[in-house]
This record gives C-alpha cells, sequence and structure tokens, in this order.
C-alpha cells in the first residue's frame, strides 16, 4: 500500500536559513498522525511543501503517491489542509465559499455534501451569512469545512483549534475523529500536547528544521527516564527515614517521591501509618506527552550538530 505521504530528504532554505535538513517522513494511510516542534522549527514550512505552496530546494514528496511539484493536480486532489491563518473571501455567504472551492476541484452538484459538513461543523444558522461577519472561531470552522469540500483522503490540520473556544474544539474533534475513522489520513500540528496524545498514534518532532524524534506517542511517553512520582504533604512536615532514599524533590512542603512500579505505594502509605504522619495531600503524576517533547526539545542539541 502507497503511503498517505512520502517525503524524502527535503531540503528548503530562505537565503542563509536552513528551515528544512534532509527530511524524510512516510505517514501511513488512515493514520492520526502529530507532527509538533517549538515556533520556528519548520512544520510550516513542511505543509506548505505538501501542498504545493512552496517548493523545497532538493528532495521530494509524494501525496497518495503522486508527486506534488510534477504531478500536483493530482497531489492536490488527495490533500485538504486547513491553514493557521484566517484566510478568508469577505464577499461571499458560507454556502458560496463552499460551492466555489467545490468548483475550484472540478466538482458539480456538490449541494448534499456541502450541507453535511455545514451541518457537521455546526455552521447552519450561518450558512448564508457573509464571511466577514462571522466571528474568529466561526472562520476557523469554515476553513475546516473548505478543506474537505471535495473529500480528500489526506487532511492536514495546521493550529486548527488555535485560539477558539472549548465547544469549537469538542465539536471539531469529533466530526474529525470521525472522519478518521472513515478511513481519512489526518496530520495535525497543535501547541495543545494532550490533544495530540490524546488523538494521535505517531509523533515526528521537529527542532531547527530536523526530525529529532519519530514514534509511536506512548513509546515517545514510556523513554522517559523520569517515570511516575507520587506527591504528598504531610503532618507533620516530614518524611521518614525509610522514604528518604525514594525523594525527588520538595517544595512547598510537597515531596515528590519516585515510583518505579504501583506495589511501592502501598509500602509508602504502611511507612507512613506506622510513623503515625498523616497525607494532607496526594496524587499521583504520569509522564505524558508534554514531558516528553520538553525533554526532546531539551536535550537534541548534540544531534542537531
Amino acid at each position: 500500500m502507497l503511503p498517505a505521504i512520502e517525503i524524502t530528504r527535503v531540503c528548503k532554505n530562505f537565503g542563509g536559513i536552513r528551515a528544512l535538513v534532509d527530511v524524510d517522513l512516510e505517514i501511513r494511510p488512515g493514520e492520526f498522525f502529530a507532527l509538533l516542534g517549538p515556533n520556528g522549527a519548520g512544520k510550516t514550512t513542511l505543509i506548505n511543501i505538501i501542498a504545493g505552496l512552496s517548493l523545497a530546494n532538493s528532495g521530494s514528496v509524494n501525496v497518495m503517491g503522486y508527486n506534488v511539484t510534477t504531478q500536483y493536480q493530482q497531489a492536490r486532489r488527495n490533500l485538504g489542509v486547513v491553514p493557521q491563518e484566517l484566510v478568508f473571501d469577505p464577499f461571499f455567504s458560507v454556502r458560496e465559499v463552499l460551492l466555489i472551492q467545490s468548483g475550484y476541484y472540478g466538482i458539480k452538484h456538490n449541494n448534499r455534501w456541502v450541507d453535511e459538513i455545514i451541518e457537521r461543523l455546526d455552521l447552519v444558522d450561518k450558512a448564508n451569512a457573509n464571511m466577514r461577519a462571522l466571528s474568529g472561531g466561526m472562520k476557523r470552522r469554515v476553513l475546516v469545512a473548505q478543506a474537505l469540500v471535495h473529500k480528500p483522503p489526506v487532511i492536514i490540520l495546521d493550529e486548527p483549534t488555535a485560539g477558539v473556544d472549548v465547544e469549537l474544539r469538542q465539536t471539531l474533534w469529533e466530526f474529525i475523529k470521525q472522519l478518521n475513522q472513515d478511513g481519512h489520513t489526518i496530520v495535525l500540528t497543535t501547541h495543545y500536547l494532550e490533544e495530540a496524545e490524546t488523538l494521535c498514534s505517531r509523533v515526528a518532532m521537529l527542532k531547527e528544521g530536523k526530525i529529532i524524534a519519530l514514534d509511536s506517542t506512548q513509546s515517545l511517553i514510556g523513554k522517559l527516564p523520569s517515570g511516575n512520582s507520587l506527591k504528598i504533604r504531610l503532618l507533620p512536615d516530614r518524611l521518614p527515614l525509610e522514604l528518604q532514599s525514594l525523594q525527588r524533590s520538595c517544595s512547598n512542603g510537597l515531596y515528590e517521591l519516585r515510583i518505579d512500579n504501583y506495589a511501592q505505594i502501598e509500602f509508602i502509605l504502611s511507612t507512613l501509618r506506622t510513623e503515625n504522619t498523616q497525607i494532607q495531600e496526594m496524587y499521583l503524576q504520569q509522564p505524558d506527552l508534554e514531558d516528553a517533547f520538553v525533554s526532546l526539545i531539551r536535550n537534541s542539541g548534540n544531534k542537531l550538530q
């Protein structure tokens, strides 16, 4: 089976600035994939190259087997992109914008699918409203609708929930998850790492134009050396001697203890009972994708030399 997106040794320079350096990446059909990195890492540059909006200095990109440069018509027909910026035509209504977008792809009689998109993205009340009259959140919904109007098998979402309310975020993700379940490949860039952890099965992390990590979400989290920890506040404020070897830190009376396995929790509780020490506050802290992201970005300097 052909990859949904195949990126081979892509390089992109802007003057003396190396935006992308020998990027190799293969995204499988049907994946929900996250492309993460700090600001300036090269994510949007890579998306622009995939979408045919920018040309790479070297390397190649294929979408569903079609080269984005030499077979751009077929490649673009297989791709829908939701840009980070709010770009819209101020002279048309929501429905008119979507029908015009259908015409751009040569699709006639697309009213049924347009109506379904409008309904699924909760735009029914705004379908005949001029784009200029919409709020920022509503405009972002229309951008998502535009990307889906030609039913592309591959969808790229560049910061789709930046600056939007919780209701829109939930509505959008329910729709996108359903599209993924229906077989669409989804590529997501986001600074909300809890979204990527919840939704995406694999993650690529970019820094300074290079991929510094590529693995499943859980594998990246599992590679963290820190592991689980238990945070407790005690009365009296004194950690028993038997537990001091597990202590990682103590801040404002909140002790952080290393947990290598869950059986240690019973040992900790038993020790505290024996010492007549009361627990005023306690919670288990597990590493997440944000911890993995911060660790990889901080510790990847030597790899980029």
